[in-house]
């Protein structure tokens, strides 16, 4: 690819930035739309109850009419596997429940092993919090680090751009109704580092070439910004396929207790690395826009 940032490359990314802000945005409102209907659907984490893992030593046919009489009435969600039953009650069981429980799934399906979890009200929403607190502030800690490594307007590109990929995992988890609990927010944290990463990136080849480039107009900006971001493009896209190839694969080979980790992952992972070619660098340009033909400032860290 050409290093001349006067060049104009092939394909003009900021020309169609207005599809690409129109394609977040109608994602963005059916988002909204979706949580403020739906909500998201809660793990044991976030909400009072106990989950029962139950594997089995030796493979059984489960079927959800057969745990009927099993689960005693209880309000649950039950996930089926080839070797193992996943179990969430919506209320916190009794030892005498639990135990009554497990003997019966014992007696009907022969030796088992069982993972249990369990959430009081109180710790449920206390690890809700916590949760909402980590992720606010590794953002703010990414705020203040780009903008003492770049300027303002990245550090607000970044954010917009980070918060855009957080927000399209947590909408279609919404949509499709998968659990969110502490692994969901795990994956997302990850989103979050992986999509600064990226963006900063494409940051760093504009800023370099800021330092040689003549800008005297808008179109200058535009150009500059479509030739960083085609030097960087094949060094974002082998790394997201690298990732995405491996997030996939835990997604269809790994252990159920990963696989809604590691789909959140090819989601986040997909967006993460769309909104840095196609979002951050986009907006950092319209904020920019405004200082073209003043006094050039560039950063030397």
């Amino acid at each position: 690819m050409n290093s001349n940032p006067n060049q104009k490359p092939r394909f003009d990314f900021v020309q169609s930035r207005k599809a690409f802000f129109m394609l977040s945005g109608v994602i963005t409102i059916l988002g909204v739309l979706t949580l403020a209907i739906f909500g998201l659907n809660y793990g044991v984490d976030f909400k009072s109850g106990t989950t029962l893992d139950v594997a089995f030593v030796e493979a059984a046919d489960v079927k959800k009419s057969d745990l009927e009489p099993i689960l005693e009435n209880h309000k649950t969600t039950i996930s089926i596997g080839e070797e193992r039953v996943n179990i969430r009650f919506e209320k916190v069981l009794e030892e005498e429940q639990r135990l009554r429980i497990l003997q019966t799934f014992e007696e009907q399906y022969g030796e088992i092993s069982v993972e249990e979890s369990t959430v009081d009200a109180g710790m449920a929403k206390e690890l809700g919090v916590k949760a909402i607190s980590v992720v606010l502030i590794a953002s703010l800690f990414i705020i203040i680090y780009v903008s003492i490594r770049f300027e303002w307007r990245f550090a607000l590109a970044a954010i917009v751009a980070l918060f855009h990929d957080a927000f399209i995992v947590i909408s279609l988890f919404s949509i499709l109704r998968f659990e969110v609990n502490l692994t969901f927010i795990a994956a997302v944290l990850t989103i979050i580092g992986y999509s600064i990463n990226d963006t900063i990136v494409i940051f760093d080849r504009i800023r370099e070439n800021l330092r040689t480039a003549k800008i005297k107009s808008f179109d200058d900006l535009a150009t500059l910004v479509n030739t960083s971001i085609w030097q960087t493009l094949a060094r974002s896209i082998n790394t997201a396929l690298t990732v995405i190839i491996a997030a996939l694969f835990l997604f269809l080979f790994g252990s159920p207790s990963i696989q809604l980790f590691s789909l959140a992952m090819l989601i986040g992972l997909i967006s993460g690395g769309y909104s840095s070619i196609f979002i951050a660098s986009q907006i950092w340009l319209l904020l920019k826009k405004s200082s073209i033909g003043k006094k050039k400032t560039v950063s030397t860290s």
